[in-house]
């Protein structure tokens, strides 16, 4: 028998289909198009089309909440800078260390 729609979706399987995912999915997108909710996928608000990758500044928003920048010394929670600019990204440092959180 198959599970009949609205019910609950196992623990056990729901681990197993975040564990695949980007681990960036944990916080909700910041993108102008898109606006995803945490743990939801990126998408094309134009066409609908689910993207395989998260957006860049997602990526970046993630690598800042979960880790501290080497490259610029900022703490968690802010943006990466270069001679006292924000940027848009995060430094690649900073988001290998963030997966590196993971481990």
């Amino acid at each position: 028998m198959g599970l009949h729609q609205g019910a609950p979706m196992p623990v056990t399987l729901r681990h197993a289909f975040r564990a695949r995912a980007h681990p960036a999915r944990s916080v909700p997108c910041p993108h102008e198009h898109c606006r995803a909710r945490a743990h939801q996928s990126c998408i094309v608000r134009v066409n609908g089309r689910v993207l395989k990758k998260p957006h860049d500044s997602r990526i970046s928003l993630w690598a800042a909440t979960y880790a501290v920048c080497p490259e610029c010394q900022v703490g968690l929670g802010t943006p990466c800078h270069k001679d006292g600019t924000q940027l848009d990204y995060a430094h690649a440092v900073r988001i290998e260390l963030a997966k590196g959180t993971l481990a």
